[in-house]
């Protein structure tokens, strides 16, 4: 590894432990701490700039940035409102918008495996970051009006609603660690090494299918919280299929 790069990741070591919180150092300061030139030091903060963990401010030199997100377990959310409702502008690139079949995915759905589904491919940003890559399919006898809609700034619960009138009510959810694939890792800006959340979810309206979506988030920059209190705690499930 280039030396830019050996610091970049030693750097990035020390952010994730919350070693620089309260300030960051100088390009000065990181000179002589780690006796490399100032080229060195400005193409490590460069690319971490780059990667929305470090920014530039005027006045202030290089701070850290804290747009990370924490996610509440136990509800029914969108990711969409989870990021806005914290004051950062959610927006999606589409990837894909078709429809098609998939076996697998309607055994989830409890569909033939030859029904039409719509299937929904997004990278999901956080100001103009990378935060996950979404896939949705939906059963198209409910979601075929979804097949022209833009989704670049939109909620797909808000606009299941709008134009076919239904929204999810209940569902599981199901979150495991995960090394994304390269090609996944390009398109979440992540570095080899870095870890994610996988996240497989069924929802449903009036105890009916409608969504089975899974998606990749970055591990970095969002976390789950859970709650608990004295009581009944639910069981144990020992099976790989929820």
């Amino acid at each position: 590894m280039p030396l830019w790069a050996q610091l970049e990741s030693e750097l990035k070591r020390r952010l994730d432990s919350g070693e620089f919180n309260d300030r960051f150092p100088t390009d000065s300061e990181l000179v002589a701490e780690y006796e490399v030139s100032r080229h060195t030091v400005r193409e490590s903060i460069r690319h971490l700039n780059k990667r929305g963990i470090l920014r530039r401010e005027r006045g202030r030199g290089t701070v850290v940035n804290q747009s990370k997100f924490v996610q509440p377990l136990g509800a029914l959310y969108s990711l969409f409102e989870s990021i806005e409702s914290s004051g950062v502008e959610q927006r999606s690139k589409v990837l894909v918008l078709d429809e098609r079949t998939d076996g697998t995915v309607a055994e989830q759905l409890g569909l033939p495996a030859v029904a039409p589904l719509l299937y929904l491919e997004r990278i999901r940003y956080a100001g103009n970051e990378a935060l996950a890559l979404d896939r949705a399919w939906l059963p198209m006898a409910v979601a075929r009006p979804l097949i022209s809609s833009n989704f670049e700034r939109t909620a797909l619960y808000d606009e299941l609603e709008r134009c076919c009138g239904v929204r999810p009510d209940a569902g599981w959810e199901r979150i495991a660690p995960l090394n994304p694939q390269p090609a996944e890792r390009s398109l979440l800006e992540m570095r080899r090494g870095e870890a994610a959340f996988f996240l497989e979810r069924l929802s449903t309206a009036h105890g009916r299918p409608i969504e089975w979506r899974t998606t990749t988030v970055r591990g970095d920059r969002y976390h789950f919280i859970s709650k608990f209190e004295v009581g009944v705690a639910p069981p144990l499930a020992a099976t790989a299929k929820a």
